[in-house]
């Protein structure tokens, strides 16, 4: 399900764009380039973990309906002081069976895409946007993108998001807290945690999951935005403990770490501005 590699990373990039909770003129675009360094697991409850070098690109856009900023990448259909509904987007990267011991002889993990509504709810904020928490309700239809597209479920990640600008007194630096459970159809876990009668081992019992609780997963970011860059970290925390699939001889890890850092040098902006409120 979302929320292994590529989320990591997705994260990491929202959490590193800077902007302070307040409304001030800003370019319609900006962009640019970067690189992360992130030590992740191979999937959601894998025991193996690498590190990658991934270089990304760098866009920011605050357009009437579509914008790309630290929130992510999103249309906006309904706007209103307190309320948004949005278009919610997410990615997982591939996991290539035989490098991973506990998937070893089973069909490869394709990379997947997802899109669904949010519908953000603003639940406080101080009177000058600095700081603010919010409830974010994703929900999103899974398919893979290679060698065709496959309906794999959906998920649903309820999530409670605490940003903090000029954290303890320190011009720029952003803070960004995320908290929440997340709950997948029995198509979607099916497709990471399932092991197929043909594929079972002495040590790999067949294993048939369910729909349900996916476990929960908190994640804290930082990042300053310069003239010409942006610094960024993230460090996570996903449990497992409870999940419907938790007995799954693929789930090798209940709780474990997650952690990144990226740097991104802006090269260019519109001379068009616009209000933003960020």
């Amino acid at each position: 399900m979302f929320l292994h590699r590529s989320l990591t990373l997705a994260t990491l990039l929202a959490a590193c764009s800077a902007g302070h909770a307040f409304a001030a003129e800003k370019p319609l675009w900006e962009q640019g380039a970067g690189i992360s360094a992130l030590s992740l697991p191979d999937y959601r409850g894998s025991d193996q973990s690498s590190l990658y070098a991934i270089p990304f690109p760098y866009l920011v856009y605050r357009g009437e309906f579509l914008k790309a900023d630290r929130h992510g990448i999103r249309g906006t259909f309904f706007d209103s002081d307190r309320i948004e509904l949005n278009l919610s987007l997410g990615a997982s990267l591939p996991v290539n069976s035989d490098d991973n011991r506990a998937r070893q002889g089973m069909p490869d993990l394709q990379p997947t895409v997802e899109l669904g509504p949010s519908l953000d709810l603003n639940l406080w904020r101080t009177t000058d946007r600095r700081t603010r928490l919010d409830l974010r309700l994703p929900v999103r239809t899974a398919v893979t993108v290679k060698g065709g597209m496959d309906d794999i479920g959906w998920v649903f990640s309820p999530r409670l998001n605490l940003d903090i600008s000029d954290v303890a007194g320190l011009a720029g630096w952003n803070l960004g807290l995320l908290a929440g459970p997340m709950v997948g159809s029995e198509r979607n876990h099916d497709y990471f945690y399932s092991v197929a009668p043909q594929y079972a081992t002495a040590g790999r019992p067949a294993f048939d999951a369910k729909g349900g609780y996916a476990g929960s997963q908190f994640l804290m970011s930082a990042s300053k935005r310069y003239p010409k860059y942006w610094l960024g970290a993230f460090a996570r925390w996903d449990s497992l403990k409870g999940a419907v699939f938790a007995d799954s001889p693929l789930v090798k890890r209940e709780d474990y770490f997650a952690a990144g850092v990226g740097i991104a040098w802006i090269l260019g902006e519109s001379s068009t501005r616009v209000e933003a409120v960020e």
